[in-house]
């Protein structure tokens, strides 16, 4: 049994510049997976969101719910799990969004919409989780050098964080895997990929941890 056979779905998550991306895209290559990945440059709201949270983030916030609804839509189709599938984004976690970025009657009308428009997929059948500190996260936003994201602040990164942190520690509806993504970035080196997907096969129980610094 290889990782795609033992793991026909992976949800790679993870705050903004912990690099789900890069590693979903370097894994699925590694195994031959489909992707499938948000896009979040296809946000008309991001940029103004940035630049004017208060004001743009209900629509910035209803594209992405929209967008990624329709995404995983081939997800509850029968034949779905002919090949691995890699996903960089996970739909429960939306909401954690929302709650940061809405006021209490936006985040209302944003709570019936997502019950409305979300879809019966089946769970992950493994999410990463890239547990990265807020000068990681601080550190790659800046060396990519996106121009929407030029406007997120140390605070917002750190709010972030937090309730991620928060969300996976309460998560249970999929097994979990959190790795350490501080000291040894595992979406840019090939050593440290090798290892992630090892210590994928070998987990045995649904929440489990992974500090490369420590193995």
């Amino acid at each position: 049994m290889n990782v795609a056979q033992k793991y026909p779905y992976i949800v790679i998550e993870g705050p903004i510049g912990c690099g789900k991306t890069t590693l979903a895209k370097r894994m699925a290559e590694r195994i031959s997976a489909q992707l499938l990945l948000e896009n979040a440059a296809e946000n008309p709201f991001l940029e103004r969101f940035y630049q004017n949270p208060e004001r743009h983030a209900l629509p910035t916030q209803l594209f992405f719910l929209f967008q990624r609804t329709e995404q995983l839509r081939k997800l509850s189709q029968p034949d779905l799990f002919g090949d691995c599938t890699i996903a960089d984004f996970f739909l429960e976690k939306d909401p954690l969004f929302a709650r940061l970025n809405l006021n209490d009657e936006e985040f209302a009308l944003y709570r019936n919409i997502y019950q409305h428009v979300k879809l019966q997929i089946p769970p992950p059948d493994l999410v990463i989780y890239l547990q990265t500190s807020t000068d990681v996260l601080l550190e790659r936003v800046e060396k990519r050098g996106i121009d929407y994201e030029k406007g997120i602040s140390r605070d917002y990164l750190e709010r972030l964080a937090a309730i991620y942190s928060d969300f996976f520690h309460q998560f249970q509806s999929a097994p979990l895997l959190i790795v350490n993504n501080e000291h040894l970035d595992v979406a840019a080196s090939d050593e440290a990929l090798e290892l992630l997907m090892d210590r994928m096969m070998k987990m045995r129980g649904p929440r489990e941890y992974f500090n490369p610094n420590l193995e």
